[in-house]
This record gives structure tokens, sequence and C-alpha cells, in this order.
């Protein structure tokens, strides 16, 4: 059985910082490429920062510069570093694993960036 469990979330002042993490069970996570996926209310879900197996990462235009996606896959984990967060990145945060067969999600953690 496949599981994704997120942490981190949580209330920040703009300009703050969080990490998210994202722990992975039931595949062979180093062959997997990884995302994170954010929904804020009333729009869809798009698509945050990606990295693959060999360590490529892509970004939405909206954070590059500002996130970090790495993993680790001695611990079969994901990780989004947010730095100069900004209202507009209030939504909730999800990860992603795509395989051959399936796309799993997790459940999803609350990001809110306010004063």
């Amino acid at each position: 059985q496949v599981q994704l469990v997120e942490s981190g979330g949580g209330l920040v002042q703009p300009g703050g910082s969080l990490r998210l993490s994202c722990a992975v069970s039931g595949i062979i996570f180093r062959l997997h490429t990884v995302a994170w996926y954010r929904q804020a209310p009333g729009k869809e879900r798009e698509l945050v920062a990606a990295i693959t197996s060999g360590y490529s990462t892509n970004y939405a235009d909206s954070v590059k510069g500002r996130f970090t996606i790495s993993r680790d896959n001695a611990k079969n984990t994901v990780y989004l570093q947010m730095s100069s967060l900004k209202p507009e990145d209030t939504a909730v945060y999800y990860c992603n694993v795509k395989t051959a067969t399936w796309s799993y999600w997790g459940q999803g953690t609350q990001v809110t960036v306010s004063s």
C-alpha cells in the first residue's frame, strides 16, 4: 500500500519560511519523480515543484528563486523549503508520486501566509 504523509504546514508571516516534508512508503522511492502541488480556495491544483530520480528539478515561475525541492532517498522523503513567503502562497500543499500505473497523493498540509 502506497502512503504519502505530508507535514510542516502552518501559519507564517509574509517574508517568513517553512519547510514541508513528505514521507513516502510502499514504493521504490528512489526510482520515481516526486512533486509538490498546491490548491488555493476557488482555484485549480497547480504544480509547484518536481524532482526526478536523477535529481533534476523544475519549478513554477511563481516560486522560482524562493522555493527549493529536495529528496533524501535514504529516508524516502521529499522536502519543499519555502522562503520569502507571500500571501498568495496560501494553499493546501500536496505531495505526489507518479508511477507507471498510478498517481498517488498525500492528504495535504495547509500553509497560510498572513500577518
